[in-house]
Order: structure tokens, then sequence, then C-alpha cells
């Protein structure tokens, strides 16, 4: 999952993405002010924004009214060190979904915006889980059937993307974008082998993966398909 830090405080900023990668499996993009925010999000897609109020410049409350006047319906959850009870009433009319006061553990902050993500995408089509693909955020692994599904870190991180938009085409360079950090040997070639191994670990399951000519990948259902016995 992809996450844009919108904090102005740049020690509190760089322990957030480091901690964020290594509890949660985010990858944690920062802005340091507003103005850097909102042109980012313009052109990039993320899953979450996690947005400080008392940013200089355009503050956090008018950063996420222009995010809102915009029709951008990207979860965002506000860290604030004022949680009166104005504050939180105001920032909701605004368009916040969530809030977390400072200071916090990365534990919370990791759950709360696990939880902002499955709402994001519906009760009725749970991006977590497709059939009985289940990702386990916290244990950082799928299983399938109850069964623990044994990926690389890559074919997991790969895999992961898919069944975040599942039913969805997910492009390569999407893909490159939400599984590399620092990994300067992953390139465009390196995804399509990625997927070739995940095919044949999905092989004979109703979970594939498509190919949607000109738009990328998909993770789908295919009902046909009966799951092995023992799977």
């Amino acid at each position: 999952m992809r996450i844009l830090l919108v904090e102005d405080e740049s020690e509190l900023a760089r322990w957030l993405t480091r901690s964020l990668a290594r509890h949660g499996g985010f990858i944690a993009d920062w802005a340091d002010d507003a103005e850097l925010a909102e042109r980012r999000m313009a052109v990039e897609e993320f899953d979450a924004v996690v947005l400080d109020l008392g940013l200089p410049g355009m503050d956090g409350h008018a950063f996420l009214t222009r995010l809102r006047a915009r029709d951008d319906r990207t979860p965002v959850l506000v860290l604030t060190a004022r949680d009166s009870l104005a504050e939180r009433i105001d920032t909701l009319h605004q368009g916040a979904d969530d809030f977390l006061r400072k200071p916090f553990v990365i534990e919370e902050l990791e759950a709360r915006l696990i939880a902002l993500i499955r709402r994001s995408r519906g009760r009725d089509h749970p991006r977590l889980a497709l059939g009985e693909l289940v990702l386990d955020t916290a244990a950082q692994r799928f299983t399938f059937g109850g069964q623990a599904l044994p990926l690389s870190p890559r074919e997991y991180a790969v895999l992961k993307v898919l069944i975040q938009k599942s039913g969805e085409p997910v492009s390569k360079p999407q893909i490159l974008d939400r599984i590399s950090s620092d990994e300067q040997d992953i390139n465009l070639e390196a995804v399509e082998v990625l997927i070739h191994r995940l095919r044949k670990k999905l092989a004979g399951t109703p979970v594939q993966i498509a190919t949607l000519r000109g738009m990328g990948y998909s993770l789908e259902l295919d009902a046909d398909i009966n799951t092995p016995t023992g799977a």
C-alpha cells in the first residue's frame, strides 16, 4: 500500500516512513508542504494520505478542502497535536476520514490506515481477499484455503498490489512504483518475471492473473475452476 505523508517535521517524517515500511509493508512517500503534496496527488495515485494540520504556507485544512473540492476521495488520516472537539468537527466537514493525536504509537497508525483503505474500497468487494486467497496484513503473508502460500518477498509485494486492486487493471509501471523503494535492480522486465512466477503458484486455483492488452494485469476469480482437494 502506498501512502503520501504530508508532514513538515523532517525527523518525524523520516521515522514514520521507515517505521511504516518496516512494520506494515507500506511504501510511504514524503511531502514536506501542502503545495508539493497537491502537485503529486494530481499526477500520482496513493492508497491513503497521512496529513499534519500545522503545515507552513497552505495548512492542512486548506489542503484537505481543495482535495475534496476536486472530488479526490483518497482516504485522509489527520495527525494533530490539538485534539479539540471543534477542530475534529471542522476537519470532518472538510473531508477527513480519521484522526490520530500526537504522540502516537506506530502500530495504531498502521491499524487505522489499513481500516481506512479497506473501508474506502467498499464492504461488498473487499480488496484484501479474493475468494480463498487472503492477505494477512499483520503477518505479511498470503494464505489460500487457510494454508500459507509460499512466496518470495518480491512475489508477495506484487501480489499485494494486485489484490488491493482486484478486478481492476494495474499497469506494470504502477506495480513497479508500488513495490520498489530503494531497490535499483527492479525493472519492468522483472515485474513480468514475477507475474509469471505468481501464475505458476496460483495454477489450478480459481484465482487468476489476467493480462489486459495495453492496460496491464488484473487479479480475478474464475468461478469455473474448482479448488483442488486439500488446497
